[in-house]
């Protein structure tokens, strides 16, 4: 009827440091989201398609912290906790679901990018609103989608015995341990999610991103090179924390067993992205602080 989440196993004193520092990101993180969101929807000089990307990532960052931080801060103070079946997996679905969204995004953003750089002239003929809110719209629909069918197949699993998840979150490999029926079927599935969600999006970065070097270094100005580069280092920078540690927990297991070093990997990418995004992305951009101040001026 239920499983208990361990969460980060310590002292009194780690875990309220934890707690505290966790609290503290959580309500940054969903700050800065809610002003890139605020700021995207109302500034006309926002209205681009690569910010109506950050928007809809801000969105999608502000459902997973809040999905995973609340309950995790719970567990952190009451040094684990128990959650009920249908809890349990409704996080799943979740999770699932908005991570499949953010390395959708991360790619539809670096497809923008390589038509900005690699095709400026027909730039505006090729990323209309309607081509982007529909990129936007079928990331949500197949990542939805997608989660559905993982968290149903996962929910099919027969538990007995021990329920005791050395996790602080529902997450498909630590429920797939406990279980005492055949999970092959939900391995298969598990991998093939992955080279979907995982792998074929991060090459479809990567060969944008080969093609945006190319494309860069056959520009004669120096100040135009670098113009180009700062426009693409943000989505690099992000691209590479959140790939990295999908790569490490999920295509790349090194045992089956839950480690602390998955734990803290999920951190970065449930966690630690979601409140760099808006700060990488957005606030060291120029465009983005003249909305700010514009905003704040109307205010004053």
């Amino acid at each position: 009827m239920e499983f208990v989440l361990l969460g980060f196993q310590g002292s009194r004193q780690l875990r309220t440091v934890l707690f505290c520092l966790l609290f503290v990101l959580f309500w940054v993180t969903v700050f800065g989201n809610l002003v890139i969101i605020t700021l995207v929807s109302s500034s006309r000089n926002l209205n681009t398609p690569m910010y109506f990307f950050i928007s809809q990532l801000s969105i999608s960052d502000i459902l997973l912290i809040t999905t995973i931080v609340p309950n995790l801060l719970h567990i952190l103070l009451n040094n684990g906790a128990s959650i009920t079946f249908i809890g349990c997996f409704t996080q799943l679905y979740f999770f699932c679901a908005l991570e499949a969204i953010e390395c959708f995004l991360l790619t539809v953003m670096s497809y923008d990018r390589y038509v900005a750089i690699c095709n400026p002239l027909h730039y505006t003929s090729i990323m209309t609103t309607g081509h982007c809110v529909g990129l936007a719209i079928s990331s949500w629909l197949v990542s939805l989608s997608a989660a559905f069918c993982d968290t149903l197949s996962a929910s099919w699993l027969k538990f007995c015995g021990p329920n005791i998840i050395n996790h602080f979150f529902c997450d498909l490999v630590p429920i797939e341990e406990i279980a005492i029926s055949n999970t092959f079927p939900l391995q298969l599935q598990l991998y093939v999610f992955s080279i979907a969600f995982v792998v074929i999006p991060s090459l479809i970065i990567v060969t944008s991103y080969v093609n945006i070097l190319h494309a860069i270094l056959r520009i004669p100005s120096n100040i135009s090179r670098q113009k180009a580069f700062s426009t693409c280092s943000s989505h690099l920078i992000v691209v590479s924390i959140f790939y990295c540690t999908l790569f490490s927990v999920y295509v790349l297991p090194k045992r089956r067993q839950t480690s602390d070093v998955n734990k803290i990997a999920s951190l970065l990418y449930t966690v630690f992205t979601p409140l760099v995004n808006p700060i990488i992305y957005s606030f060291r951009n120029k465009d983005i602080k003249k909305a700010i101040q514009e905003t704040a001026q109307k205010c004053y």
